[in-house]
């Protein structure tokens, strides 16, 4: 039967977490592992304590679309349950996570058997079984998920799962420098939301404006591809003064100098390719399943760089799997 059915999930971002709770729905278990300290992934809020106040910042994903049904109807679940939030300032179908970004995973996950904090360094195939290696132990599964950005899967399945290895292997993805900045005043900005694809800082926006926050002059200031790229390497209390200087620069007023400012480093933040939604896809176009070995990866990596697209990933992946599994444990009706 299902319920005896172990399965371990490596990744707790938009894909993991909706193949866990996908897995949950059709009776299946599971247990997921991310390396963070808690939900988020590409979808995180940092949380930074400044004086007495902590302040909240989107520094990965600022928004998210819908408009596969699958994914619109998640999205109506969410909203009816104060997860989520439309965000008019970018326009009439963005929604945002409240109070923060992380919000709709941080939901999926609180039903879920989740080991935050919990790397996996290795994986390997012994009697039927998958172990998964992390820094707390050796873990066993029947079935396994890697839910991870490409590069990662490339050396996590290097050796189990060769054929996916190097389909991940392939994939390039654009790293992206994020600036954390409060201010004490609000800065000479009128709008919310500063956006130039062709400049150095493509997106910049005052996060403390969105849907259910704080009203503090907080701003993520985000780097283009072949900037973040020209600049990867630098250490971060370098990349604050030379990405606000930038951002002053291109919006043409005096710089300001933040209360507080920090920067994060995405090395993988967005697959390159076109966003377009999966409607009418086969799941294999979406994830992938090896049933003979129990084996599957799932991600945005797999069917693009929007988030509807990790969630969809993701479903894709559960539905393999409980197929797989209904032909294997299921008894045949009469």
């Amino acid at each position: 039967m299902t319920g005896d059915l172990s399965v371990g999930v490596i990744g707790g971002g938009m894909a993991g977490l909706t193949c866990a709770a996908e897995l949950a729905q059709r009776g299946i278990t599971s247990t997921v592992f991310d390396k963070g300290r808690g939900p988020g992934g590409r979808m995180a809020t940092r949380r930074i304590a400044v004086g007495n106040r902590e302040i909240g910042f989107d520094h990965g994903a600022q928004y998210f679309t819908a408009r596969d049904p699958a994914f619109l109807a998640m999205c109506r679940t969410w909203h009816a349950e104060g997860v989520i939030a439309p965000w008019p300032s970018v326009g009439s179908e963005a929604w945002v996570g409240v109070p923060g970004m992380n919000a709709p995973l941080r939901h999926m996950a609180g039903g879920l058997n989740v080991r935050w904090g919990s790397r996996a360094e290795a994986i390997s195939r012994t009697g039927g079984q998958w172990q998964v290696l992390t820094d707390d132990g050796t873990h066993r599964f029947d079935r396994l998920v890697a839910a991870v950005p490409a590069e990662q899967a490339a050396v996590l399945l290097a050796d189990a799962a060769p054929e996916i290895a190097r389909r991940g292997a392939a994939i390039r993805s654009d790293p992206c420098w994020a600036v954390m900045a409060l201010f004490e005043q609000r800065i000479d900005i009128s709008a919310d939301v500063v956006r130039d694809d062709d400049a150095p800082i493509p997106w910049a926006a005052r996060n403390g404006a969105k849907p259910g926050r704080d009203g503090t002059e907080s701003w993520v200031i985000q780097g283009s591809p072949t900037y973040s790229t020209e600049i990867l390497e630098r250490a971060p209390e370098a990349i604050c003064p030379m990405m606000l200087a930038q951002f002053f620069d291109q919006v043409g007023i005096a710089p300001v100098e933040p209360v507080h400012c920090a920067a994060h480093r995405w090395r993988y933040a967005r697959v390159p390719g076109v966003a377009e939604p999966l409607t009418g896809q086969d799941l294999g176009d979406m994830a992938i399943w090896n049933h003979e070995i129990g084996l599957g990866a799932a991600g945005d990596w797999l069917a693009g760089p929007r988030v509807e697209n990790a969630f969809l990933s993701g479903r894709a992946l559960a539905e393999m799997i409980a197929q797989d599994v209904s032909s294997r444990f299921m008894e045949p009706q009469e």
